[in-house]
């Protein structure tokens, strides 16, 4: 989460559709007591905005924001988005998550939420190839594995400060081997470009 609107003062059209959904969303009992509140929803439930305040319930014992309001405000939020992205055919089930606390939270927090064309195209292909499948959203730092190599962490080009590699290549080690950052297969249609580099060959 951001301490400042990441999008300044420019936010997308909502519709008055979304807009009673967003409404309803901060009114279900669950999602208000993290504290949070939706602040937009895109008309194609590809752009997401929350907004965490620091007020008397989301204050924890030392006077910052309390943890679990964070991790409450954000767990929901990609769950909620594949569910109406993908539509009636697909069960969407949040299986797990990890935070890391970079430094208190001192002020009103800000997150926002986006699902790329290529990452929807990739889980339909990959559901009609084997029936299901799992995906990963991270905060743009990745993990590559080319075959015959080591796992290389690769962070996030726009980060403004470097993050460990650490926790990134320990949560890659729990995954299958072939299945890091493992491009599906996908039908012509839905075919995405491969930037995974090709395994260089032996010297002979």
């Amino acid at each position: 989460m951001a301490t400042h609107d990441p999008e300044g003062p420019t936010v997308p059209d909502e519709s008055w559709r979304r807009r009673l959904t967003r409404w309803g969303f901060n009114l279900f009992p669950a999602f208000r007591a993290t504290g949070a509140r939706l602040t937009h929803v895109a008309d194609d439930w590809r752009e997401v905005r929350v907004r965490l305040p620091l007020n008397w319930r989301t204050r924890n014992y030392v006077g910052t924001l309390f943890g679990g309001s964070m991790y409450g405000a954000l767990d929901p939020v990609y769950m909620i988005m594949l569910i109406k992205t993908l539509g009636r055919g697909y069960v969407v089930w949040d299986k797990a998550a990890s935070i890391r606390f970079q430094r208190p939270g001192r002020e009103t927090l800000y997150a926002t939420f986006r699902l790329d064309d290529a990452d929807v195209r990739a889980i339909r292909a990959a559901v009609a190839d084997k029936g299901k499948t799992e995906w990963m959203f991270c905060d743009g730092s990745k993990v590559v594995a080319v075959p015959g190599a080591k796992p290389e962490f690769m962070a996030d080009p726009g980060a403004k400060r470097k993050p460990s590699g650490n926790r990134y290549l320990d949560a890659a080690s729990k995954y299958p081997a072939d299945s890091v950052q493992r491009a599906p297969k996908l039908p012509e249609k839905h075919a995405v470009p491969d930037n995974t580099p090709e395994p260089a060959d032996e010297p002979g």
